[in-house]
């Protein structure tokens, strides 16, 4: 299959990095920022910089972070799931990311999108669901802007509807029953759904969506 020439060469993809070892090279503002969203999802995270910064000290003396003071050592990489080069120097930054692809180790430079195996999307949670903006590294405050926009205007309801549609899929694999994307479309399409999710009815909306789609799957063709 050709590839469209216009199509960007990220493959959107969500990562579980719980448990996982990441590693940020940098002891600055900018390290800080991807520390954080690291812990946020549950990684086992590893800082190496000769120097941090006040919040990333008060992180590793809490026990929050492994933290190394010194410069950036290759087999800082050993058993790194993800690698991140946050340091305000170019060679250091370009070495990290030589040095973890040899090791087949996933790497983001910042600021530095050619030079990145990967690239940290904006993005807004409503409890499982994760809504990711991209503009494939060319203006990442065009797409915190996007984000914000959508992030406005989110229904909450969606993030309950992630659940009640987990409860009905588990119900219909017990019962054997397979339904298609076709029928899940048509299914979440209903605008009754969010109605009664506003109002706290999940269970009627749970029967509804699983009579839907028992209906659906019995009827096509």
């Amino acid at each position: 299959m050709k590839r469209d020439k216009q199509a960007s060469p990220y493959y959107p993809i969500v990562l579980n990095i719980q448990g996982r070892k990441c590693l940020v090279v940098g002891g600055g503002k900018v390290a800080l920022r991807k520390v954080k969203a690291l812990l946020e999802h549950g990684a086992n995270v590893e800082v190496v910089s000769p120097v941090f910064c006040p919040e990333l000290n008060h992180l590793a003396t809490d026990g929050t972070i492994r933290a190394i003071q010194r410069d950036y050592k290759s087999e800082d990489l050993q058993h790194a799931f993800i690698a991140i080069a946050a340091t305000d120097d170019a060679k250091t930054n370009e070495r990290v990311a030589s040095e973890a692809r040899r090791r087949e180790v996933l790497t983001n430079v910042v600021d530095d999108p050619k030079n990145s195996d990967f690239i940290v999307p904006s993005y807004f949670e409503r409890g499982d669901v994760i809504i990711t903006v991209s503009t494939s590294g060319r203006s990442p405050a065009l797409a915190r802007k996007i984000r914000s926009e959508l992030e406005r205007n989110f229904k909450a309801e969606y993030e309950q509807l992630a659940i009640v549609a987990d409860e009905v899929r588990s119900k219909l694999k017990q019962q054997g029953i397979t339904a298609s994307s076709d029928a899940w479309q048509q299914v979440l399409g209903l605008n009754s759904l969010i109605e009664l999710l506003r109002q706290g009815k999940s269970q009627e909306a749970q029967e509804i969506m699983l009579t839907r789609l028992k209906t659906l799957e019995q009827n096509k063709p």
